[in-house]
This record gives structure tokens, sequence and C-alpha cells, in this order.
């Protein structure tokens, strides 16, 4: 009984350790970026024209400021391969025959005495892996920093409720003003330091959970 509830206490220990926080709507995190209002300065000549409100005639309207919105096209398509096969392969004879003693063969009731040994160790494996992910996609995010060398750091996330649960996007990372194109987009492999998030919440996310047993068998904990 005792051995039992220890085995049953690891597992809940493994089970707790191994529940992570479930991602959540509107988390602060992607809260958008609010830029604070530029202050306005009463110009003496009583124009409403001002200077410092002036787009360039050659300007365009790529997101460049804090509180910008650019949009990412995901254009992620990743694929490994591997392969792997060894084998050991090592064998011994050893045979005497007739076994002499002082110079004589050796008998047992009449019967020369022989000996006669062979050994053989054959051992292969094999391994063989295949993964492939591919995601495409628009999602717009915010300007959220612009660094001293012009870089803009970016952070976004979109939710799609569907039936009974919830599909969800995000996005971060550090972008080059210079690889915006015009149309204020910019593709998902020219982020720097990107991570990019897509999974979903609800009865079918969790369908494809394995349990918390399941995990302690498939973990390294399990000796076997």
């Amino acid at each position: 009984m005792l051995r039992l509830l220890l085995v049953v206490s690891a597992l809940m220990l493994t089970a707790c350790a191994s529940t992570n926080k479930k991602p959540i709507p509107d988390d602060p995190y992607y809260a958008p970026v609010v830029p604070q209002a530029a202050p306005t300065h009463n110009e003496p000549t009583g124009s409403i024209f001002l200077d410092s409100q002036v787009a360039g005639l050659y300007t365009d309207k790529r997101a460049h400021r804090i509180g910008d919105i650019i949009t990412v096209r995901l254009t992620e398509s990743t694929q490994a391969r591997k392969s792997a096969t060894n084998g050991i392969k090592k064998g011994n004879a050893f045979k005497l025959d007739p076994f002499k003693l002082a110079g004589k063969n050796a008998t047992i009731n009449g019967n020369p005495i022989s000996l006669d040994y062979k050994d053989n160790f054959d051992l292969s494996r094999e391994a063989d892996a295949d993964q492939s992910n591919s995601l495409s996609g628009n999602i717009s995010a915010h300007v959220m920093k612009v660094l001293a060398n012009g870089n803009l750091v970016i952070r976004g996330e979109k939710w799609i409720t569907i039936n009974n649960g919830e599909e969800f996007i995000r996005v971060t990372g550090v972008i080059r003003t210079e690889d915006i194109k015009p149309d204020n987009t910019i593709e998902s492999p020219k982020i720097a330091n990107a991570r990019i998030q897509y999974s979903g919440t609800g009865t079918f996310a969790d369908s494809q959970k394995a349990g918390w047993l399941s995990k302690f068998f498939l973990g390294e904990w399990w000796p076997f």
C-alpha cells in the first residue's frame, strides 16, 4: 500500500509540473500600444496648416512609428528528414581436436577429448524520421518599439472562434523598414527572432492532448 501511494504521488507531481498556462484572448502582453499624441502648437499666423503634421510628397504609408499597423504574410514551410543505420557483427571460433595431455591424447573411458567453441554476435539498428510543417495566412501586428538603428519590434495576435473552440495566431519579432513592401506587408521569413504560434483551445484542442498518465509513460522518468 505504501508503494502504491508513493507511485500515485509521483504521478500527481508529474502532472502538476507538466501543466502549462493556457493562452487567453486579450492577453495584456499582446495588447496594442497607443501612441502618445504629439502636442500641438498654435501658429501665430492663425492658419490651420501645421508644419509638424504635413506629409511629404514622396512619403508612403509603410509602418515606421510606434502604434502603426503592419500586415505579416505567413509563408512558413519547414521540412526535415533524418536516417541512420548502424550494424555490428562479430564472431569467434576455437577448436582443439584432440586434446593432448603429457604428449598423449587425453581420453575419457576410451573416448578422445576434443574442444570446439564458436560464437557469433550480430546487431543492426535502423532509424528514420521525417517531419514537415507549413503555415500560410495573414495577420496584422502593431509596432511596439522603434530601435536606435531604425528596426521595428512588432507584436500581434488574432483569435477566431469556431464552434466550441477557439484558434489563435500570435507573432512577435524584429523587422527592418527596408523589408516592408509598398503595400505595408512583410514576409514572415524576414522577421528576426520570430516567435509564431498557431494553436487552439477548447474541446477539440484538448482531445488531441495526451493525458497526464500517458505523459508519464512517454516521459524521461519512465525507466522502461
